[in-house]
């Protein structure tokens, strides 16, 4: 299954509004540029894990919220998640990306 970048964007977007944040208000928070923010939600850009995690965080959202379209209650197993995520180096953040990709292709 081939990730949708664009319907991505849409749900970055979608939330972003839905928090009353602008593109350079979001861009502030995540310490990128709001051209960045606006390349990622018209798929221009691709985000990486670092910066999505910034975007999920600054948006209090979950990853599947972003990726997937699932919105969760507060859910301590996704923060507990994202928090040690939030602790890795860029190695590290590397192979946990190609396991969860590793895990999703398999449709558990």
């Amino acid at each position: 299954m081939a990730t949708d970048y664009a319907e991505i964007g849409k749900r970055i977007r979608a939330i972003r509004k839905q928090r009353g944040l602008t593109q350079e208000k979001l861009s502030e928070k995540c310490d990128v540029s709001p051209q960045y923010v606006s390349h990622i939600e018209r798929s221009i850009s691709i985000p990486s894990t670092e910066i999505l995690l910034r975007i999920c965080d600054v948006l209090e959202v979950t990853p599947d919220a972003i990726l997937l379209g699932v919105i969760r209650h507060e859910d301590e197993t996704w923060r507990g998640v994202a928090e040690r995520l939030r602790t890795m180096d860029e190695k590290h953040l590397a192979l946990a990306d190609s396991l969860l990709r590793w895990v999703a292709g398999q449709n558990l």
